[in-house]
């Protein structure tokens, strides 16, 4: 039986799931989201991973409690140990006061970490023993802290590569990775693009809408960028257009111009 389209919202976050795949992952994510086991989120870049985490606390026991979520990639190296674990006052120079790190913060909640795999060696040894429930010290700090914590984390890497390579730890792969999902790519899950792409529009005019080739050529494309190169797309498209339809013409050419259109467009040949 064909499963209905669903608009949810996670936390400021806006869930558009028409497609099978979409459905299966969350009927999963819901059956895991009771437990306390860490969760590993893979998926390419752009695929909504960071929505998967936050439909997981929401569906959680500690959805009443923090939720925290970080980028393991944006934090500078010499502060990642300070944001991860705090520090205490005058730990190095410009601690001017008592910082409570990330898991301090998400104490009974749950802490996102994305983009796990690019944590340097360093942090990773402290993470694994924080996982395993010891107590921890800030930087500089003479007390040790504890701290009540379910741990998602994510990544676009292939962390078995990386600990192939002996650029990650096993042994916090496999904690980390005690439960995981994968959430498939765009180009697995088409009949997800139209509603994304409505939603899309609508957040940007209301009063805008495709035309019947847009929405064909949307389908076809094969979005490396995911569901966020299709946000751009559409709000491309939308400033692009002088009129109330959006047509082929307001697209971009790769996505217009795609192998299925171009046998009905011998124009886009020279385009491209």
């Amino acid at each position: 039986m064909q499963e209905s389209a669903q608009i949810q919202n996670y936390l400021g976050m806006t869930a558009v799931i028409a497609s099978p795949p979409m459905h299966r992952l969350m009927r999963t994510l819901q059956r895991l989201a009771g437990c306390s086991a860490p969760v590993l989120i893979t998926g390419e870049s752009g695929s909504g991973k960071e929505l998967v985490a936050r439909a997981l606390h929401h569906y959680s026991p500690r959805s009443g409690k923090p939720w925290v979520d970080v980028s393991c990639a944006a934090l500078p190296d010499h502060l990642v140990e300070s944001e991860m674990f705090g520090h205490e006052k005058g730990a190095f120079s410009g601690a001017d006061s008592l910082k409570p790190g990330l898991f301090e913060l998400a104490d009974k909640g749950t802490l996102y970490l994305d983009e796990i795999g690019e944590l340097d060696a360093r942090v990773q040894v402290k993470l694994l023993r924080v996982l395993d429930g010891v107590p921890y010290y800030r930087l500089g700090g003479v007390r040790k802290v504890s701290a009540d914590v379910r741990i998602l984390a994510a990544t676009n890497r292939d962390l078995e590569e990386a600990v192939r390579r002996g650029r990650f730890r096993s042994d916090l792969y496999h904690r980390l990775n005690q439960l995981s999902l994968r959430v498939p790519p765009l180009r697995e899950r088409r009949e997800d693009i139209r509603l994304l792409s409505e939603f899309f529009l609508n957040q940007i005019d209301p009063g805008l809408e495709f035309s019947p080739d847009v929405l064909a050529a949307l389908e076809h494309y094969g979005w490396p960028g995911n569901v966020r190169e299709l946000r751009n797309v559409i709000h491309w498209a939308a400033l692009a257009g002088d009129g109330r339809l959006v047509s082929l013409r307001d697209l971009p050419v790769e996505v217009r111009c795609t192998e299925a259109a171009a046998e009905k467009s011998p124009g886009c040949a020279s385009e491209k």
